[in-house]
């Protein structure tokens, strides 16, 4: 199994904001929040290394559904997580992306997002997909995986599961 790895594009923390929200501020790096959706409460810690950039500037350029704790990174390439090792439970959870799909010679090539959506730049790996992959029942994720990863092994393809 591959391991997870964020590219920091911010596209789930721009929307966990409308069920993220600070409950309350027991200092300027500490806080409780609220996650909406289970009504969990959990602590939150700012990170030191961005104590700086979360007390000089909004949430993600104050996207309104923006979590609290995001914010641009500091080189501007992406975002950045202010609390990342802090975060609560639903987000050390959440995968944008549940396989990755290599080439022959081990390049990632593609990934896989949502029920069975291929983020890809390859045109062969595309046509595959669209020919021989979307076809395939996806009512059972595990069953739909067993049948994908041999299929574009035939191909030339290594598909690897994301824990």
């Amino acid at each position: 199994m591959a391991t997870f790895e964020c590219d920091h594009c911010g596209k789930c923390c721009r929307s966990f904001g409308a069920f993220i929200k600070i409950e309350r501020k027991i200092s300027d790096r500490d806080f409780y929040c609220r996650y909406g959706i289970t009504n969990e409460l959990f602590p939150v810690h700012v990170s030191p290394e961005y104590a700086d950039v979360f007390s000089s500037s909004l949430p993600a350029d104050a996207i309104p559904d923006a979590c609290p704790f995001l914010r641009n990174d500091r080189e501007g390439k992406g975002y950045a997580c202010t609390c990342y090792p802090t975060r609560p439970s639903q987000c050390r959870d959440f995968r944008c992306y549940h396989m990755i799909i290599r080439t022959a010679g081990g390049e990632i090539c593609g990934k896989v997002k949502g029920r069975a959506d291929l983020k890809t730049s390859d045109d062969n790996l595309a046509k595959l997909w669209k020919e021989e992959v979307e076809p395939i029942p996806r009512e059972d994720p595990a069953a739909w995986m067993r049948a994908v990863i041999p299929l574009l092994a035939a191909h030339g393809y290594h598909a690897e599961p994301v824990e």
